[in-house]
């Protein structure tokens, strides 16, 4: 099993969230969340916007989804046809063990 988690605009986090729910993937964790990538935050005239707000997505899914799950994220959160700085990253780790909390069960 892999944990994917998208950093994605805000406005764009309804728009992944459900592109995923209609690929098969429902369950999703979010959190806002603020940082800055390689642009270094916004300047707006004479004031820089050294953290902005972005949505962090997180799902667990099996390994065999990894490309399909990624592809459905990366359509839904680009900007336009090309995308634009600020769009966000995906990180992916492998998860060891899963456990449900209701039932005590290991998945």
């Amino acid at each position: 099993m892999l944990l994917l988690r998208a950093i994605v605009r805000p406005e764009k986090s309804p728009i992944v969230m459900k592109s995923l729910f209609n690929a098969g993937f429902p369950a999703v964790t979010k959190l806002s969340v603020f940082g800055r990538g390689k642009q270094r935050g916004l300047k707006v005239g004479n004031v820089t916007y050294d953290e902005l707000p972005k949505d962090l997505l997180m799902i667990v899914i099996p390994d065999r989804d990894k490309d399909f799950v990624v592809e459905t994220i990366m359509l839904a959160a680009r900007s336009g046809e090309k995308g634009q700085a600020g769009d966000g990253k995906i990180f992916i780790t492998p998860v060891e063990e899963v456990y449900t909390i209701s039932s005590g069960r290991k998945e």
